[in-house]
């Protein structure tokens, strides 16, 4: 998926699938994702770099979680349910999440190496620079976590 327009290939392959499976859902849930793109690109006036693709997928999984914490409070469950279908579908375009203990390492690692180029260990203050760091190093190895986890785990590494 390096190149440009690699990942809206994809999805529109993928469409014409679904519409021939008349898997309606899935359908649905492909085309909003191929929009969405389109809109970037056309905002962006040029293709999208594989960055830009994640970061718009991450966005609509976001606002699908949110979008479920509003239906579960207003106890609506089929709609949190479909929301929840869409983030399984959207997620076939992202790689792989870190697990929690990959990410709890990958933070002490960071924190290892600040340590060792300052000569002193982050305090709870730093978070912010720990925090770019361990984003960073995430995007460098493809991996991805959320922001809101990637946040509690550099909070509790440096109050622990």
């Amino acid at each position: 998926m390096s190149d440009a327009g690699a990942l809206e290939a994809q999805i529109s392959q993928q469409v014409f699938t679904a519409m021939k499976l008349h898997d309606a859902e899935r359908t649905g849930t492909l085309r909003l994702i191929k929009t969405a793109l389109k809109n970037k690109s056309i905002d962006k006036r040029g293709p999208l770099t594989p960055a830009e693709e994640q970061q718009i997928l991450a966005t609509m999984i976001k606002q699908r979680r949110d979008s479920i914490e509003a239906y579960t409070k207003g106890n609506r469950p089929e709609l949190a349910a479909r929301e929840a279908a869409e983030i399984v579908i959207i997620e076939e375009f992202l790689p792989k999440a870190l697990d929690e203990a990959g990410l709890r390492a990958l933070v002490v690692e960071v924190i290892a190496e600040h340590t060792n180029a300052t000569g002193k260990a982050p305090t709870p203050k730093e978070m912010g620079p720990v925090i770019k760091a361990v984003q960073s190093r995430l995007q460098q190895s493809g991996a991805r976590a959320e922001g809101r986890i990637v946040s509690e785990a550099v909070k509790q590494a440096l109050a622990g």
